[in-house]
């Protein structure tokens, strides 16, 4: 086996995590600045602390990466530039993004930063993954729900670094497609704000069988400890520890864990690791939830993963926490130096700094002759000597006077700061780390209006509807018939038309294929499908809904119209212009307000959802599996969840592609705002659950309203989401 070049990555909310996970062994530690990072409550770090990180980090070989992983508005983007620059310069070694509209702006404008993406950007495959190596990635953190073997084929297919999560918490929804916090309280998952409420209790109604309460939405913690020796062996690059909300007690404890038999591993490559079970109830033992489990490495979903009856985290060892403190935290490693001070009158001032087998030697001012009082050797060693907040500790100080010259102490401490500077640069140097980086300056230019690739395609002031049941798609024809001129585009989900009895009497020019909300590797040959009766049937185009489809279907070479739904975020206007010069229509995301999405799309038609169910979580789990009632079906069913207010949830479970999705408990419906809409765009109605009443009368409502009638809602409930408020 060749050599074994694992990276550790720590978390490190606080400058206590941060000097914790270095000194229990972490390769590499991620933070957030006090903006853009997906920890919004973590303590997080100022500009000054950031910069002083990086420098410490280098000093000692490890990597520091900065997570901006969330979504970006408009006007954030004027700040990034001020907010990167000093850490670019510094030598930053990565940052770690969601928002490809952000990936874009910080491959322009620091173009020898490397770019991980993050996980909140839910890349599934080799597909994704590979799009984005062309785009200028040099990592992917995949989506957690990935199992091992998707994991290597990614790397395989691609060559690219892989990051993957080993320890901490699980969020139950793809990362990056959950809106569950959002749309309730308006706190962002995707700006760093969750409020949980997957970690609430919920009743399960599956087939009518309604369950006692419980907490079927809160994953387990993940522990891979024992399955270290395989993840290894499968060639991950780069194991991270969740956990920057998390005490620094927890980042150096689990850090040092991990590195343990990561080092054990390294040395003898070829032995099986013996996972120690004290170290097994260390880990329990460090702010970690009541059950452990393994995470997707090895299972696409199940019961055991989920803490049915107890999320809250268990007790820590306040023994061991002090341990941890006392080890990693207040007691800082310092390397020797032997330093050597000459100061004569008539010569420069001058510092030589010796440590392990790196020398600097810097000159000062010229000495001149002391008038009173010389300076002593003795004053020279105080001087000298004091390296307190250094990473460095005087091993051996040999001074040299003449006894007769004057130096001003000020003067020597300033020369010693400069030694110690120039010192470390040596050794980050010797790292091969970098300390100093020229910056692109920053122009504040636009980045240009957005064309969509075929903007005619669009039909303004008409409604585009989205059916998911054969029942919705009878009475869509009927309405489409009778009302042509209104109806724009017709979305049929694709699990539909892979039905054998599926048919249509609507024109293949309106119909597009809506595609799954998640592809995985074992989803290609269905999508191939449907590409291939699209084609068939003169179907005018598909509906993509993730990066990983996008990107598979360009490699077959699809010549069809391509509109990218929601969850393909466009929150500014590098993002509307990397999705717009890719597709033929773009969707205005849920979580920006009318305000927002006005002024981003003021000069671009798109379509923007009037009506219909949010969809909230996308999920690998299955409500009905959770609860031991796995329905093994090929097609759609549906459950509920009910919370603590008495709201349910639709839950479509969707078997041919094995994911679940948990709707909102009323619908969107913009339909009081319907006649403010004043910029071009085409308005959506999304039918999910909806009965074939249900939906002939919503039809029935919207179309009223677009001929300016006055019309009583037929429904009583719904939400205006985040039209009016947005996120923060």
């Amino acid at each position: 086996m060749s050599e074994l070049k694992v990276e550790l990555l720590a978390p490190a909310g606080s400058m206590e995590a941060f000097f914790g996970a270095i000194h229990a062994g972490a390769d590499a530690v991620y933070l957030a600045g006090n903006k853009y990072g997906a920890r919004a409550y973590a303590d997080n770090f100022t500009e000054k602390e950031l910069l002083f990180c990086i420098r410490y980090a280098h000093i000692w070989g490890r990597k520091v990466y900065l997570t901006i992983n969330t979504l970006f508005k408009e006007w954030e983007l004027q700040d990034l530039y001020n907010f990167l620059c000093p850490m670019y310069v510094a030598g930053l070694d990565a940052c770690i993004i969601q928002d490809l509209g952000v990936f874009q702006y910080v491959k322009q404008y620091f173009p020898d930063m490397e770019l991980h993406v993050s996980t909140q950007m839910t890349i599934t495959g080799a597909f994704g993954a590979g799009f984005l190596k062309e785009l200028g990635a040099t990592r992917i953190v995949p989506a957690r729900e990935l199992s091992l073997t998707e994991i290597r084929h990614m790397r395989d297919a691609t060559g690219l670094e892989i990051e993957t999560f080993i320890h901490g918490a699980m969020c139950y929804c793809y990362s990056g497609q959950c809106l569950f916090s959002s749309i309730l309280g308006g706190r962002s998952g995707n700006r760093g704000k969750c409020a949980q409420p997957c970690r609430l209790p919920y009743h399960v109604d599956v087939e009518g069988n309604k369950k006692e309460e419980c907490y079927p939405l809160s994953l387990k913690d993940m522990c891979t400890l024992e399955h270290l020796d395989e993840l290894i062996e499968s060639g991950i690059d780069s194991f991270k520890i969740e956990g920057r909300m998390k005490k620094p007690e927890y980042a150096a404890g689990v850090t040092a864990v991990y590195r343990k038999y990561i080092d054990l591993k390294k040395r003898n490559p070829n032995k099986k690791l013996v996972i120690d079970k004290k170290d097994i109830s260390l880990l329990m033992q460090l702010y970690i939830r009541s059950e452990i489990q393994d995470g997707y490495y090895y299972k696409h979903n199940g019961s055991d993963m989920v803490t049915l009856k107890n999320p809250a985290y268990s007790g820590s060892n306040e023994v061991i926490i002090d341990e941890i403190r006392d080890n990693y935290i207040l007691n800082k490693p310092k390397k020797k130096v032997d330093i050597f001070v000459e100061i004569v009158s008539g010569n420069n001032a001058q510092i030589t700094m010796i440590c392990e087998d790196l020398s600097v030697t810097v000159e000062g001012d010229l000495v001149t002759a002391a008038q009173n009082q010389p300076i002593s050797e003795e004053n020279m060693v105080k001087q000298i000597s004091k390296l307190g907040d250094t990473c460095f500790v005087a091993d051996n100080i040999q001074t040299f006077t003449d006894g007769q010259s004057f130096y001003a102490l000020k003067a020597l401490n300033e020369l010693r700061r400069l030694a110690v500077f120039e010192l470390e640069n040596k050794i980050i140097e010797r790292n091969g780390l970098n300390h100093k980086r020229k910056t692109i300056v920053y122009d504040e230019h636009k980045y240009g209006n957005n064309v969509l690739k075929n903007k005619e395609t669009y039909q303004y002031n008409q409604f585009n509807i989205q059916v998911s049941t054969f029942d919705q798609l009878k009475i869509v024809e009927e309405f489409v018939n009778c009302h042509m001129e209104k109806v724009g585009r017709v979305y049929i989900e694709g699990e539909l038309v892979l039905k054998e009895d599926f048919s249509t009497n609507i024109a293949g020019d309106r119909v597009y294929i809506a595609l799954p909300y998640c592809m995985r590797q074992k989803d290609e040959g269905k999508i191939e499908k449907l590409i291939a009766y699209a084609r068939m049937h003169g179907y005018n185009g598909l509906l993509v809904r993730n990066i990983e489809e996008y990107a598979f279907l360009q490699s077959c070479n699809y010549e069809g119209l391509l509109v990218a739904d929601a969850g393909l975020y466009v929150w500014n206007i590098y993002a509307r212009r990397f999705w717009g010069e890719r597709m033929d229509g773009l969707t205005c995301p849920y979580e920006l307000n009318k305000k927002e999405s006005s002024k981003l799309f003021q000069d671009a038609s798109f379509e923007k959802v009037v009506y219909g169910r949010i969809p909230m979580m996308i999920t690998a789990n299955c409500i009905s599996k959770t609860m031991g009632q796995c329905i093994n079906m090929d097609g759609v069913a549906q459950a509920q969840i009910i919370d603590r207010y008495h709201k349910t949830f639709p839950v479509i479970q969707n078997c041919l592609y094995c994911y679940n999705i948990i709707y909102n408990s009323v619908p969107l419906s913009l339909h009081k705002d319907i006649s403010g809409m004043d910029i071009a765009c085409s308005k959506r109605l999304i039918f999910t659950v909806e009965t074939p009443k249900e939906t002939y009368e919503v039809l029935g409502f919207f179309d009223g309203l677009s001929e300016g009638k006055i019309m009583e809602s037929p429904y009583s409930e719904f939400t205006t989401g985040h039209e009016k408020r947005g996120v923060e």
